[in-house]
Order: structure tokens, then sequence, then C-alpha cells
């Protein structure tokens, strides 16, 4: 077996490769420079296994960096209402990294503040912004994605999707033409982030001819370009979401990534697409080993979400940071999703410390099983307006009334003709306000924090333990990124050293991190 701190440091030292020589005394190590003969065997010696180089920069597929323009293989997840925040964003884009804004949840005029921030404090440096399916505001989707195309951001992800819908396609599709070689060129690029394959096939095919059809008729597309939509994806990276905080269906890695992959080779063959579509890995990814092995499955990219949430840029409180940094990796639970809470979506949160889950889930029972907030039976109301809402449920309505009238109205002249439609408004303003009172730190509401958070954030505490990311006012998204990236390669190398058949002490490929 290789001595430890002989094989930690051929390890760890990234940029150098090198090969272990047997002879008659047993194993050794030999560093060469790139180039250099020195590692090879001499007389009374032979090859017992060759490492190359691995750099960070190195790690994912080329063309996304390429594409994006990018060093590192590795994005910040649109965490919502704004906890993906601007300085994520500008943090990960001079750090040769991408970070996506988090515009799911908030208004219209936040989002053109982070744009106007983020084109000022950036240029043409990759950023993004978060577009998500808002299947019951319809309008307030349409609204983000003209927003996006008049302000020509460029890059958005497409999150929480459960079908395609006209205002992320017209976002794809507009500005669509033909370069000078003959090329289509699509201005626009998006990165949807699924779990299921059914959605995935969709955002790896041509748009709906219906609505390419409908953006034609509505003088958004020229015929010509209409027909150059069915040469293009609607989504050439698609990022494969598995066990992951908020928006999830709790896919194992394991089993999710391969199927991605098979379908994208099966979708690149049948439409012939000039560029490859990739596929990214979202989901559990909080340690070295965590991302190792999603890139040894091919994913092109990594995405991070909840180790995120715990960093000093991220849009929330240090409340909600204190108690994200002793997570565990059972601390987490499903609970009702307050922009789909009709049909029975769910979102990851973390369950330590709140009861935001218990009572989310209790709103939802009571939604099912009855008609109206009138039908409810008078001890469950007076439970509600006592500790859920604190105040009188006329008072509830009224503050809902004025929060729609401003961003959707719509849905208020629905409530007025559907009685259980309101009823699912008012609950849904607790479900909406606790990720806020998560955000801004409200004291006497922590036990109603809604902190959206996988597993990953238990393996990320395990893993920096001890080193100076155990606290969190030490953790900066940019340090806890390429700490990732640098045990990731001391990962796969030593992944690579194992293949060859070659024993060593497990504790010599480990890595803490480093300042």
């Amino acid at each position: 077996m290789l001595e430890h701190n002989q094989i930690k440091d051929a390890l760890k030292n990234l940029s150098v490769p090198f090969s272990v020589i047997r002879n008659g005394t047993g194993l050794s190590v030999r560093p060469c420079a790139i180039g250099s003969d020195s590692s090879y065997p001499s007389n009374n010696e032979t090859m017992g296994a060759w490492v190359p180089a691995l750099l960070p920069s190195q790690l994912g597929d080329p063309s996304f960096l390429k594409d994006h323009g990018l060093k590192y293989a590795y994005v910040a997840g649109a965490m919502a209402n704004g906890i993906g925040s601007a300085e994520i964003v500008e943090e990960m884009s001079r750090a040769g990294m991408l970070g996506f804004f988090g515009a799911a949840g908030l208004p219209i005029p936040k989002i053109e503040t982070a744009i106007a921030r983020l084109k000022q404090s950036l240029g043409d440096a990759p950023f993004g912004f978060n577009l998500i399916h808002s299947p019951h505001e319809p309008e307030l989707e349409l609204t983000a994605a003209n927003l996006y195309i008049k302000e020509e951001i460029r890059l958005i992800s497409a999150s929480a999707y459960l079908r395609l819908t006209l205002p992320l396609v017209k976002y794809r599709l507009a500005g669509i033409h033909r370069n000078a070689e003959g090329e289509v060129v699509t201005p626009n690029s998006v990165i949807a982030k699924v779990s299921r394959l059914e959605i995935a096939q969709e955002f790896f095919s041509p748009p709906p001819e219906d609505m390419v059809r409908a953006l034609k008729e509505d003088g958004f597309l020229t015929e010509e370009q209409a027909a150059m939509a069915a040469e293009v994806p609607v989504a050439q990276d698609l990022t494969a979401e598995a066990d992951s905080g908020g928006h999830t269906d709790n896919r194992p890695a394991l089993t999710l990534i391969p199927s991605m992959n098979s379908l994208r080779t099966e979708l690149q063959e049948k439409f012939g697409f000039k560029k490859t579509l990739r596929v990214g890995a979202a989901g559990g990814i909080g340690t070295p080993e965590s991302a190792a092995a999603a890139l040894s499955m091919g994913a092109a990219y990594i995405l991070t979400g909840s180790v995120n949430q715990a960093c000093l840029e991220a849009g929330t409180s240090d409340a909600v940071r204190q108690l994200l940094a002793t997570t565990k990796q059972a601390d987490v639970i499903m609970a009702p999703a307050a922009d789909m809470f009709e049909m029975g979506v769910k979102v990851q949160v973390l369950k330590r410390g709140t009861m935001f889950a218990m009572r989310g889930a209790k709103l939802f029972e009571l939604y099912r099983a009855h008609g109206s907030i009138e039908e409810l039976p008078p001890a469950e109301l007076a439970k509600l307006e006592k500790t859920f809402f604190r105040a009188p449920i006329d008072q509830v309505w009224e503050n809902t009334k004025s929060y729609f009238e401003a961003t959707d109205p719509a849905q208020i002249e629905n409530a007025q003709a559907d009685k259980k439609h309101k009823m699912a408004l008012i609950f849904r303003s607790y479900l909406g306000q606790a990720s806020g009172w998560a955000n801004r730190g409200v004291e006497d509401r922590k036990i109603d924090y809604q902190i959206w958070c996988g597993p990953s954030m238990g393996s990320f505490n395990e893993w920096v333990k001890g080193s100076f990311l155990e606290s969190w006012e030490n953790r900066k998204v940019a340090a806890v990124a390429k700490n990732i990236l640098t045990g990731t390669a001391i990962t796969l190398r030593a992944a690579t050293l194992r293949q060859q058949g070659v024993d060593f002490p497990a504790s010599a490929a480990q890595f803490t991190p480093q300042q």
C-alpha cells in the first residue's frame, strides 16, 4: 500500500501528473512535469499506474464553458424570492462561474432593479435570471418573459415547469435569425431544470408547432423565423434535478442522470441539432464526492442551491444561515408549495426549528376537505386565526386582495366567483409569507419560517466540520464553489488511481476546505 502523505501530496498537486512505480521493495510515487519522461520506470521497475493532471477548470463539458463564457462548469441556482441574490450572481460571475438571480416570487419592480444592477456591474460577463412556471398566475410568467426580452437578458433558468408555455417559447425564439453562414442563431438561451423525462423531452425538442404558429399569427415571428424554430431545441442545456431543496420530485441522482443522458442522445439523433444537447446535475450536491459522482456519470456541469443559501451573499437572514449551518441530512421534509398549492405540488424545506411543514400540511388538508372558508369548523377557523395568521380571517382576506390587486387582479375575480379558490388564496398567503419572514429574519415568526433546503445542506456541513467553512460567518459562495471543485478534482484523480488497482489509504483522498 502507498504511504499516506506521499499519495496525498501527489493527489492534491492537481497540475502535475504522476505515476506509481513498482519495484522490488514496493510502490513509490513519481511526479513529473508535463512533457518530461522522468516518471517512467527504469531498470527493474514497472509502471503501476498513471494519473494525469486535472484542474478544476477542466471539469465538465468544454462546450458548456465556451458557449456560456465560463472558466468553471459550476452554476449557482436561482433560489426564489431573491435568495439567489444579485450579490451571489456577481460573485459567481467574477469567479468565472454562472449565477442565476432568483426572480421567482418577486414583484416586477424588484426584478427590474436587479436587471439594472447586474447589467451595470457585470456588463457582458455571464449571468442569468429565473423564469418559473406559474400555472395559476400565467400573467406573471408572461410579464417576466416580456421583461427579459425587452431588457435583452440572454440567459434564463426555466424551473418548476410541468409543461412548456407560450411565454417560455416566446422568450427562446425572440430574435431568431440566420447568420452569414446560414446557421440558425437564437440570441436567447434556456437552461431548463427538470426531474421528469416527459418534461425533459419537451425541452430537448423543437418548440411545439401550435405555439410557433400562435407567435407567428400574433406578429411576433415572421414566416421565415417560424420555419427556423424547427431547427433548434427549446433548451440546449438541461439540469437533471434530483433530491433538491424547493420544487423537487426527490428523484435519486443515480437513476435520473443516466436516464436524462440516454434521452439526450436519442433526441440529438432524432432531430439532428447542429449544437450538442447537454445534461447537467443538481440536487444532493454539497461535497466533492457528490460532484465527482455527477461528473463521472457524464454531467456537463453541476448546479448547487441549498449550500449557497447558507452563504453571506444569499438574500436571506442571519437567523436562516445559522439554522442551515447546523442542519443534518435528515432535517428536511416535504411541504405544500405556495405557487402550486391547489395542485398538491410540494417543496422540500427545513423541518428542524420550524413548524412550517406541519402547518402547511394542515392547510392543504383543510382545503381538500372543505369548499370554502365558511365551511370550516369554528374550532379550526379559530386556530388558524390565532396561530397561523394571527389576525381575523376577514383582515387576512383584505390583505390578500391588496396583494393580488397589485400583481394579478384576475385572481380576485376568480375568488369572487369561486369560494374554494378564495380559500386557496387565503391559505397561500400564509405559505407565501413564510418565506419572506425567514428571509427578513422576523423574530416572532421563527416557528413559521419556510426555508427551502435539500439533504445536500447536511452533507456539506458534515464535510466542512473543523474547517474555516464550518462557521456560516466565513461562507462565501465563490469560496464554497472553489473548494468543492478542488475537492472534486482530487476525488476524480483518486478514482483513476483505484481503477488501476493501486491500494492506498482512503484518508489520502479526503480534502479539507482551504482558505
